[in-house]
């Protein structure tokens, strides 16, 4: 079954009656919602309690469970890299990943509303339904991402474990902060960010469901095999960012993942009752 199959919504309406109901400013009024309900939720836990150590335990939780898989590379990846030639070229992926995650999805959200309004109403529900999803991975399970376990910050996961904080001590888990040591794209931990951003919302990686939400929405788009190719990639460029940065586990992609499903399986249901009347009745 192809990607186009899968995601084609349950009811067609006819090629006269594609577009109906479909008007650009409602589009932009539910995702401003939605975006606007997510970070507003989303920035009440975690960080926002003061207390980093439900966080630290977390993150302790999940590089036991990379371990127990002997899936535990973050580290020893984000070290090769930094000692690559290359290695300068880290603030470009700093900046991908403030970015991307955001301009990508918008590109692919209006690229599929203008070409495809067939598919729009369920891949618009899905990524509305895995978003708000999230915030419940975010309140329920706050999570230190790998920048901070060894920094001294409030935010930082060394006072969890060094006796005195120091520079000496604080370097047990072996991570770098890129976006701290080479810039490139807002701090996150800057006065201005704490108030606003919830530091330990790592669980799960929105920067994962939303990318492979763009690749499943796009490739069915692209006409030349080589652009489904580059498009498809791009989950897995954001996965080697996110790792490289620091800012993710593993595992936090898994939990992207399984929130993408999750709201796939609900938009559908909700795409069919909202737009097939027979569904609507219970026939």
């Amino acid at each position: 079954m192809s990607n186009s199959e899968v995601w084609d919504p349950p009811l067609d309406p006819g090629p006269v009656d594609r577009r109906a109901g479909l008007r650009w400013w409602k589009e932009l009024l539910v995702v401003a919602v939605v975006y606007g309900l997510y970070s507003v939720v989303r920035n009440q836990f975690g960080s926002a309690s003061g207390d980093p150590g439900p966080a630290f335990e977390h993150a302790l939780d999940i590089i036991r469970l990379e371990q127990a898989l002997h899936l535990y590379f973050e580290p020893s990846l984000q070290q090769w890299y930094l000692r690559l030639p290359a290695q300068g070229l880290i603030r470009l992926w700093n900046v991908y990943y403030g970015l991307a995650h955001f301009l990508i999805t918008i590109i692919a959200f209006v690229w599929v509303f203008r070409h495809d309004p067939l598919r729009h109403r369920l891949l618009r529900n899905t990524l509305a339904f895995t978003t708000c999803i999230a915030v419940i991975g975010f309140a329920a399970y706050s999570l230190m991402p790998p920048r901070l376990l060894d920094d001294r910050g409030a935010f930082g996961g060394c006072q969890q474990y060094a006796a005195e904080v120091t520079a000496a001590n604080c370097d047990r888990y072996g991570y770098v902060d890129t976006i701290e040591l080479y810039g490139g794209w807002i701090s996150f931990g800057n006065e201005g960010m704490k108030e606003v951003s919830n530091q330990y919302a790592a669980m799960p990686s929105m920067h994962i469901g939303w990318s492979v939400w763009v690749a499943l929405a796009l490739v069915p788009l692209m006409r030349r095999r080589s652009s489904k190719i580059l498009v498809g990639l791009y989950p897995a460029v954001t996965l080697l960012c996110i790792l490289l940065t620091a800012n993710h586990y593993w595992i936090d992609g898994v939990g992207g993942l399984v929130c993408l499903a999750v709201g796939y399986a609900l938009a559908r249901s909700f795409t069919r009752v909202r737009h097939d009347p027979k569904a609507a009745a219970g026939e």
